[in-house]
Formats: structure tokens, C-alpha cells, sequence
């Protein structure tokens, strides 16, 4: 067997492909068509690198609805404890915040990338920079990378190109192209953890306006779906943690049916509906001549209650003259508030690409192509995708280990 790998990707699931393959014997090279690693990998966490999820690899599979069966096993081989002991056992501890997200130590994804590399390196896998792949043929038993004018002969391929979300780190689809090439099957791209857009002024008016703990969620069909985060009101429409969660149960309905959905938010979701009304009847009572606005602003932020206000008409009203109609009207809208989402932003700005190549046409017990042997698959490239909160990159830990392992195998 040709003991050759050529791994097309440099980001998470490349490097910890190339980390494997590499320490399984291959001799491993590894195509990037940046001048550096783990580009979009530098973005993630806002720069800190959620690692992962710190929680049970059933928990996490179950997360990922559609996509955790066929990421069962190789959770289950290199899941969330196993990437924490993996970067620990290396010099770069790990610690989980409230929620489960786990960051390194020093909250710089600089070093995760730096580690990875380092280690890849260590394990004998060689890089090739700034060399964009143009084509991959399968020769006889092997295959033939083009890129950047040359050839790279190998027995075997991973591709982990990523999808097409954040195209600025690099992730222009290439990969889907040679995936198609082969006869595989693609899922259409679409923005998953992604803001949405929202039809009328009230979002553009708030722009910039956040609130730390909300609960949204969206009718379907008689099931809601219902998720619970910050949220931050933008030029036209609302984004933060939850509404990207959201996105990802709302994406494939707005594209299939091309019309608006109404979301909920409530905006105290720490507090019941009788618990607020007794609340605000008291800070009436306790301030009977400031205004209503001013005194929803104990509780929400003070421009989202002056907007609210002005939605049921009591911009002007004191605390004393607030009768319970209005009350009722006000509290509604702080557990209730709706908005007319129409469309997702575009996938160049989603954190993560839902589609990609189909999971049907890849053995979730190695990562490798039921269409064309040799031939492996890994990270964002597979049309799988978790929420917020380290999901993705632990996909791309798993599914890189895995193929890379997978591949160096005799």
C-alpha cells in the first residue's frame, strides 16, 4: 500500500488529521492555500476558542439532531474529554465556563493553532503553503494533487477545505468541488449560526441594543423550537448567541418556503408572568409620578422599554395612570415580543456552513468515501452542524482524528 496522505486543509480538522495520520506512520503532507494555518480557527470564541462542550459524548451527539448519528462514533472515540486531555497532556490546559463552553487556559486561539502545528510537525507531516488545489485524480490505486503548478502524488486524500462560511479565512467551497468530482453527492450550502434579518423598523431602531439572558423561539407545524441566550438587536434584524441557535432550526424553512416566520422573545425569561405584574405593580406604586418608560428600564434595557412603550402608546404615562390594560399590553410585550424574521443573512457572514458533502456517501467509521476508496473526509467539508458553544470544533477535532487515523492505516 502507497503509505502517502495529502491532506487538503490546514484548518481544525486538517491539522488534527495530519496530527494522526502523521503519528499512524503516513508519510503526510499537508496543502494549504494560505500562507498560514488555522485562519478561521483564529476567529472562533471571539478570538478565546471555545474548544468544545464539556458534557457526555450522548449529550453532545444528541445536540446535534440530524447529524449525531453519523457522528456517534468518532465522538465517542475522540470527544470532548479526550480533546481537553489531548491539549492538557501537551502544555495547554483547559477550563469550562457557565454552559459547559471550554476554552484553554490562556484564552488565545493563537496558541491552540500554534500547538497544533507544532505537533504536526512533531509527528513528521510536512506543509505546503500558498498553493491553491486546482484538481485531484484517481490514478490506478493512487491519486495526483494539482496545486500551485505541481503535482502531489498520493495513496490516499483527506479533504478538509471547510465549508463556505467566512470565505475571508479561506473557505471558498473548493472542497465540494472535488467531493462532486468523484460522484459525490452535495447538500446545498446554507448560513447556519447566522443573524437574522427582520421585516419593519423596530430592530433598526434598537440597533445595538443587547440583552443578556432571553428566550426566543418560533412556531411550526404545531412544534416549537425554542432557545435561550443573549440576544443583540442589529441594523436589520436581531443576532447574538441564541438567535444563532435559532438560525439553525429556522435556515432550511425560510429558503424551502420563501415567506416570513414570527419570533417570539421574551425578554425576562427568568420570571413568569404573575411574578412581573406583582413586580411592576410595585415599582408603580413606589414611584407614581416617574414615568412608565423610565421604570421599564429597571428591567430591560432603557431604549428596548422606551420602544416598548411607545408600541402600546404609554410613551407619556406615569406609574399612577398606567391602568391594567396597558399593564396587561406591557407585560406581553417583555414575555412576548415579536418580530417578522424573513430571511437569514448571507451564508459569507454564518459562523458555520449547513450542507456540504452527504453523509450517506461517507462511512462514519472512518471518515472515508463509500464511492471512491481512498478517498477521506473531515470538518465543516460534511454536511453536519451543531449550535453555539464549541460544537463545530469539536466536530473538526473528531472527524479529523478519525479520518487521519483512518487514512495512515494499513
Amino acid at each position: 500500500m502507497d503509505r502517502r496522505v495529502c491532506i487538503i486543509g490546514a484548518g481544525p480538522a486538517g491539522l488534527m488529521a495530519a496530527i494522526h495520520s502523521a503519528a499512524g506512520g503516513a508519510e503526510t503532507t499537508v496543502i494549504e492555500s494560505g500562507k498560514t494555518a488555522g485562519r478561521k480557527l483564529l476567529l472562533t470564541g471571539a478570538g478565546r476558542c471555545n474548544l468544545t462542550h464539556d458534557e457526555s459524548a450522548k449529550d453532545f451527539i444528541r445536540s446535534f439532531g440530524r447529524g449525531g448519528r453519523f457522528l456517534s462514533f468518532c465522538v465517542h472515540e475522540f470527544g470532548p474529554g479526550e480533546v481537553r486531555r489531548f491539549f492538557g497532556e501537551r502544555g495547554l490546559g483547559t477550563k469550562v465556563e457557565a454552559g459547559g463552553c471550554a476554552f484553554p487556559d490562556s484564552e488565545r486561539a493563537g496558541d491552540v493553532r500554534a500547538l497544533l502545528e507544532s505537533e504536526a510537525r512533531k509527528s513528521g507531516a510536512r506543509f505546503l503553503w500558498g498553493k491553491a488545489v486546482e484538481s485531484v485524480d484517481h490514478i490506478g490505486d493512487g491519486f495526483r494533487v494539482h496545486a500551485g503548478g505541481g503535482i502531489v502524488p498520493a495513496g490516499r486524500v483527506v479533504i478538509a477545505t471547510g465549508g463556505v462560511s467566512w470565505p475571508r479565512t479561506g473557505s471558498r467551497g473548493d472542497g465540494y468541488r472535488f467531493a462532486k468530482a468523484f460522484g459525490h453527492r452535495i447538500v446545498e450550502p446554507r448560513a447556519c449560526l447566522v443573524p437574522l434579518v427582520t421585516a419593519g423598523s423596530l430592530c433598526g431602531q434598537l440597533a445595538g441594543t443587547s440583552v443578556g439572558d432571553v428566550k426566543i423561539w418560533a412556531e411550526a407545524d404545531g412544534r416549537k423550537s425554542a432557545v435561550r441566550g443573549a440576544l443583540m438587536f442589529t441594523d436589520d434584524g436581531i443576532g447574538g448567541p441564541a438567535v444563532l441557535d435559532l438560525s439553525r432550526m429556522l435556515t432550511d424553512r425560510l429558503a424551502a418556503e420563501g415567506k416570513a416566520v414570527v419570533v417570539c422573545i421574551d425578554l425576562l425569561p427568568a420570571i413568569g408572568e404573575a411574578e412581573l405584574e406583582r413586580e411592576i405593580l410595585a415599582k408603580f406604586a413606589e414611584n407614581p409620578k416617574r414615568n412608565v418608560a423610565s421604570i421599564l428600564g429597571t428591567l430591560v434595557p432603557k431604549r428596548l422599554a422606551s420602544s416598548i412603550c411607545g408600541g402600546v402608546g404609554c410613551e407619556k404615562t406615569v406609574g399612577a395612570e398606567c391602568g391594567k390594560g396597558t399593564r396587561r399590553q406591557l407585560i406581553g410585550a417583555l414575555k412576548g415580543l415579536g418580530v417578522s424574521v424573513t430571511r437569514t443573512r448571507r451564508i459569507g457572514e454564518a459562523t458555520v456552513t449547513r450542507g456540504g458533502v452527504s453523509r450517506d456517501e461517507i462511512d462514519p467509521k472512518t471518515m472515508e468515501s463509500t464511492i471512491c476508496s481512498g478517498l477521506f473526509f473531515a470538518g465543516e467539508v460534511i454536511d453536519v452542524d451543531g449550535p453555539c458553544g464549541g460544537y463545530n470544533l469539536q466536530a473538526c477535532w473528531s472527524t479529523g482524528a478519525l479520518a487521519g487515523k483512518s487514512a495512515a492505516a494499513e
